[in-house]
């Protein structure tokens, strides 16, 4: 399926080429990502618990974003909200506008599903584009804290600012 296309950016249904050319990529760039990150994005796809969306630049995957309709995690989990996961775009690809049309996509997904959508975001400074992308495409943090992995932090308690420290954010979409 295609979301969007302008010029040379196409956002569309991710592939598994996608899955195996944006992960080279982002090892390019220094991450360890391997293809089974998004291979099992696309297998919960087929499952109908995901949908998988790539962007592409004349041709190349330039990033990527996925939404779980029914997301089990968080704080709203397990209440019938939308969740968009999992968020990147390619450095060579960034300031281009890639990383907003993959949102207008996730966010349009998301609001066939539900009246709002949350997201996860982290809290050490790799994250600092990502917040302020967010905060300006009005998401508001949900109110339930900091979260570590699967769980809310506990007040006053001691937790590593690592890719696992995140706060959720939400947004009415209409």
């Amino acid at each position: 399926m295609i979301y969007y296309t302008v010029g040379p950016l196409v956002i569309r249904t991710m592939t598994e080429a996608d899955a195996h050319t944006i992960a080279e990529g982002e090892r390019a760039q220094g991450y360890g990502t391997t293809p089974d990150r998004f291979l099992s994005r696309l297998r919960e796809q087929e499952e109908g618990k995901c949908i998988a969306i790539a962007a592409e630049w004349s041709g190349q995957a330039a990033g990527y974003i996925h939404v779980y309709p029914d997301s089990q995690w968080g704080p709203l989990g397990g209440r019938g909200y939308p969740e968009i996961v999992d968020f990147g775009v390619l450095e060579k690809f960034r300031r281009q506008g890639v990383g907003s049309r993959l949102m207008d996509a996730a966010e349009a997904v998301a609001a066939e599903c539900a009246p709002e959508v949350y997201l996860a975001v982290g809290l050490h400074k790799y994250y600092g584009h990502a917040q302020r992308m967010y905060i300006k495409r009005g998401y508001l943090p949900d109110g339930s804290g900091v979260w570590y992995g699967d769980k809310p932090c506990e007040p006053y308690g001691t937790y590593r600012n690592d890719d696992e420290l995140n706060l959720y954010l939400v947004k009415k979409l209409r």
